[in-house]
């Protein structure tokens, strides 16, 4: 193993080992006045993580989040992508909706959480809807950037070879924005995962969100911790594989 090597695994595990020692000193120093902070101490949360991990409900949970933040990320790009090309191929519509989608993109998802649920009902349906909104503006950002960076040549060839615009955007366009894409995709994940917390926290019975609430209520503190440990190791995983797909999409030659 050579030495830079041996640094890069290092240096992770010392700045995670400076973090968990933090967090027993902060434990510590709450503890004398509040005797209750001894439970979100650093062994209790791991103790408490193990039997989670090693019964049903916790995998339930971590189910179910998954799959509304893949919902959610699939209606993201659903609209996200159409929109991206649209505002970087068209310059009158780029001027009549950016306007509009960048007041959109600067309120938070979480102000709209009333109204989705006096409109779609108590369930997964606002769920869906504050993570396709939080998701959807990194997205289509990117993507218009992607359009607007292609080079003008591509297109002058498509149009040279009478390709129509259905043609040119799957064939040409799509192709060449796909690490743009990726990248809003990553983005978006980082950001869907931030929302998906607090929009579980309504109306839903099960999902990390609503696990937290419940941890609370029951005063498992311990449990509670033991969630948001376990909310940083799956972000940092989704994180992780999003990452890899845009590396391994920017070093894939291109007859690959």
């Amino acid at each position: 193993m050579t030495v830079s090597l041996k640094l890069r695994l290092a240096l992770p595990l010392l700045g995670f080992g400076v973090a968990l020692l933090l967090w027993q000193f902060g434990v510590a120093a709450l503890q004398r006045d509040t005797p209750i902070a001894a439970a979100f101490a650093p062994l209790d949360a791991a103790e408490a993580l193990l039997r989670l991990l090693q019964g049903p409900d916790i995998w339930r949970d971590v189910g179910l989040s998954l799959r509304r933040v893949g919902v959610g990320l699939a209606v993201a790009m659903l609209l996200g992508v159409p929109l991206g090309v649209l505002v970087g191929s068209s310059k009158r519509f780029a001027a009549a909706a950016m306007p509009l989608f960048q007041l959109l993109r600067m309120v938070s998802p979480l102000s709209w959480m009333p109204l989705a649920v006096m409109t779609l009902g108590v369930g997964d349906a606002p769920v869906y809807f504050l993570l396709a909104f939080a998701a959807v503006w990194p997205i289509l950002l990117n993507t218009a950037a992607g359009v607007a960076r292609l080079d003008p040549n591509w297109l002058l060839l498509a149009r040279s070879l009478s390709a129509t615009r259905r043609e040119t955007i799957v064939h040409v366009i799509l192709p060449g924005i796909t690490a743009e894409v990726l990248t809003g995709v990553r983005l978006a994940i980082g950001i869907i995962w931030i929302v998906l917390v607090p929009a579980e926290m309504l109306g839903v019975s099960a999902g990390l969100g609503y696990f937290i609430l419940d941890a609370r209520d029951r005063l498992a503190y311990s449990e509670l911790m033991a969630a948001i440990v376990l909310i940083g190791v799956l972000g940092f995983a989704l994180d992780y594989l999003a990452r890899a797909a845009h590396a391994r999409w920017l070093h894939t030659p291109s007859g690959g």
